[in-house]
């Protein structure tokens, strides 16, 4: 019941966040793609391809299913399918942090952002701006990965993997020229001024948005689970008290044959 009170508020906010966050990514591709090859930004240069950041978005509690094991799972998967890479987890939750902590590098915790229920954009925004710094300060940490639980509905959650940074110049027209319209913007401030305000913003969002998909994810896995749980109670229950009933009444009917025999006897 607890879940399904929370389940509804961060629904709400997971459907509200995704159209801004979505163009945000639409408009910044776009904006990406166009312009010169010569200007660079330390979100949008491509780097090597030898060590990682993954930021793994997980719960800080339990009883949700298979919630934190499938995103655990997914973890460790992209730690197999990567052997020759440097990888770092930068650990959002108790739960993947626990099982990490002895099987992998650890770069930093977030823990306690779940446990109420709700994520603010505050919280979101020191995860984002940790992330930023790492990768621009440290050249030699290549791509950053982001590994969430998408909201899909109360029965249904998607895994998401993800590359954060570097953001790809790259967008829809590039492989389906065809299909999308280039558009053309006027830049009223230099393109380096506004890159640097708005990259760190997108980084920002997408963020924030994998927050409040994984917390709605959380919730709804939970109820699912916990009904389940209660469901399995109860017919567990009935079962044993049937079975408790048989034995009474075979021991009752015991107890009358062997008076009814004793009577007989004298």
């Amino acid at each position: 019941m607890v879940s399904a009170a929370k389940l509804k508020r961060a629904q709400d906010r997971v459907v509200n966040a995704r159209p801004f966050a979505n163009k945000m990514t639409e408009v910044l591709g776009s904006l990406a793609a166009q312009i010169p090859e010569d200007f660079h930004h330390p979100l949008l240069d491509a780097r090597e391809d030898e060590r990682y950041l993954v930021v793994l978005i997980t719960a800080d509690k339990g009883l949700c299913g298979a919630f934190n094991t499938n995103l655990i799972k997914a973890g460790q998967t992209f730690l197999k399918e990567n052997p020759g890479k440097k990888i770092a987890l930068l650990a959002v939750g108790r739960k993947g942090r626990d099982f990490f902590r002895k099987r992998a590098e650890i770069a930093g915790e977030y823990v306690g952002l779940s446990g109420k229920g709700r994520i603010d954009f505050s919280e979101a925004l020191d995860v984002a701006r940790d992330v930023v710094k790492r990768f621009t300060e440290d050249e030699e940490l290549d791509k950053v990965f982001l590994i969430f639980a998408e909201f899909k509905s109360v029965l249904s959650q998607r895994i998401v993997v993800e590359q954060l940074l570097p953001i790809s110049r790259a967008t829809e027209a590039d492989e389906n020229p065809e299909a999308v319209e280039t558009q053309d913007y006027i830049y009223e401030q230099p393109p380096a001024e506004i890159f640097s305000r708005l990259l760190p913003r997108l980084v920002e969002t997408q963020i924030f948005r994998a927050l409040l998909e994984s917390v709605a994810s959380e919730q709804g896995a939970r109820m699912t689970a916990m009904d389940a749980a209660s469901k399995n109670a109860g017919d567990l229950i009935s079962s044993l008290t049937l079975n408790m009933n048989r034995v009474r009444q075979a021991a009752i009917t015991r107890e009358i044959i062997e008076i009814v025999s004793g009577a007989s006897a004298l």
